[in-house]
């Protein structure tokens, strides 16, 4: 991997919303596109930028990446590395915009992650996606809406209106990166849980319990959910490290494949060797997942 592009990429797991301070170069084998409009939700015009194989004819697998920054912050740029060495390793590879509270409050994020796939389906012909294989991977914020994904496939409540209502929302598989799983008990476990989710909510626990319920991955598990990879470490101070344990455990007691790599001492966003083995295992888990009965 070339110099800045792998420091581009690691960074990507330092901070839950980790801003690109330059443009990653493009690998000649890489297509890469921006400022992709894949929904108009209240005239917002949202966008996404696309990394595609240069040459092939696929189809390929699909990753969708979610930025973090606390439902509140953070701009899809920060996984245009990803998306780039993706694309080298044969993946259609985006990143998405979504809108961000306190504006748009729940569920809006998450009507614009399911517009996002449905739009990946919708242009899988164009872009030469194999429709059956989409992944999503995010961080924190991300994180959670990646694991909403994959508990929440095609279900009514939050579909949204952002397009393509033809296509499913459903994804294959996904790794979540320190993203919350009980907004519940999220409060006193986290040092800006406070500040933070009253503004999604439009109110604290108390005022909204039922959107910290209804928000949270843990309480739509299923047997149908997605398989999962989460990736947490046991320092994390924004989200507690046992919020991966008791997602996993609920989704093995479901018969979901589920993993936990717990990465020690690490806190919320990953340096050195601790970022080297999530970078490690987030590629493992998507060759292992999205590749066999696609390539």
């Amino acid at each position: 991997m070339p110099g800045a592009l792998r420091m581009a990429f690691v960074g990507m797991f330092l901070v839950a919303a980790t801003y690109a301070e330059a443009a990653p170069p493009v690998p000649d084998s890489v297509v890469w596109e921006t400022g992709i409009e894949y929904s108009n939700p209240g005239d917002e015009h949202l966008q996404l930028n696309l990394a595609r194989p240069k040459t092939g004819d696929g189809p390929f697998p699909a990753v969708l990446c979610i930025h973090g920054g606390g439902f509140r912050a953070g701009k899809r740029d920060s996984y245009d590395a990803l998306c780039l060495k993706l694309a080298e390793r044969g993946y259609v590879a985006a990143t998405m915009t979504y809108r961000l509270a306190p504006k748009h409050q729940f569920p809006a994020a998450v009507h614009d992650t399911k517009a996002a796939v449905r739009w990946l389906r919708a242009n899988a012909g164009k872009y030469h996606i194999n429709p059956a294989k989409i992944g999503v991977t995010g961080g924190s914020a991300g994180g959670h809406l990646a694991q909403f994904l994959a508990v929440t496939a095609n279900v009514p409540q939050f579909e949204g209106t952002g397009g393509n209502p033809d296509q499913s929302s459903a994804v294959t598989c996904v790794v979540n990166v320190y993203g919350p799983s009980d907004f519940t008990k999220s409060y006193g476990k986290s040092v800006d849980a406070h500040e933070v989710l009253p503004l999604w909510f439009g109110g604290n626990l108390e005022t909204k319990h039922d959107l910290h319920v209804q928000a949270s991955p843990l309480y739509w598990v299923t047997p149908n959910s997605a398989p999962t990879l989460c990736i947490h470490g046991t320092e994390d101070k924004y989200v507690a490290h046992e919020q991966a344990v008791w997602l996993v455990d609920k989704l093995k007691a479901a018969t979901v494949e589920a993993d936990l790599l717990t990465l020690e001492g690490a806190g919320h966003g990953f340096k050195g060797a601790d970022a080297e083995r999530a970078e490690h295992a987030l590629f493992d888990f998507f060759e292992r997942r999205l590749k066999p009965q696609s390539q």
